[in-house]
């Protein structure tokens, strides 16, 4: 844990994770074993953080679906008067720098965020996402390449040589 990270009561950070210089954890946020969390991310709960994944500088979860100061009557709005919705990040995954992850968004396993994505739908599997709104723009496997096409249903990775199968939905590792 680097100098001048906020890590707020109940959260959970997994064994051999890194949490980078002004991150923030907030209340309650869990974060997987191995994992690394670059200078400058906030992670607002209830977020969770699979094994494993890598978070970017200046990555932001959100956590609120409508965010305001003060209620219709003028009242500072307090915890209780919102519905808490998190970000979650599969096993693996990588979410680039400047990346903003809109809750509730789940970000599936060994996929990847691109730098500055701003996510605001679920992201698959070995997904390769980029833009603002993010768009799936490819795959990638799990060394974070991006896989090749072999024909309309297999890709493979050009550094593993691992396979990969796409059913029209879903891709599914299919040989490593």
């Amino acid at each position: 844990m680097w100098d001048d990270a906020h890590v707020e009561p109940d959260a959970e950070i997994g064994a051999g994770s890194t949490i980078g210089r002004g991150v923030t954890v907030g209340r309650g946020v869990r974060i997987g074993a191995r994992s690394k969390i670059q200078n400058g991310a906030l992670l607002y709960e209830p977020a969770i953080v699979a094994e494993g994944v890598f978070v970017g500088p200046g990555v932001v979860f959100t956590n609120d679906r409508v965010p305001r100061a003060v209620l219709p009557d003028g009242r500072v709005k307090e915890a209780d008067d919102w519905e808490h919705v998190g970000v979650t990040i599969g096993h693996g995954a990588s979410i680039g720098a400047g990346a903003v992850c809109v809750a509730p968004v789940a970000i599936g396993r060994w996929s990847m965020v691109a730098a500055g994505a701003v996510v605001t739908h679920d992201v698959p599997d070995f997904g390769l996402v980029a833009g603002v709104p993010a768009r799936r723009v490819g795959w990638v496997g799990r060394a974070g390449h991006r896989l090749v096409p072999l024909d309309d249903r297999t890709h493979e990775c050009p550094v593993t040589g691992a396979r990969y199968r796409f059913d029209g939905t879903d891709l599914q590792e299919t040989s490593a």
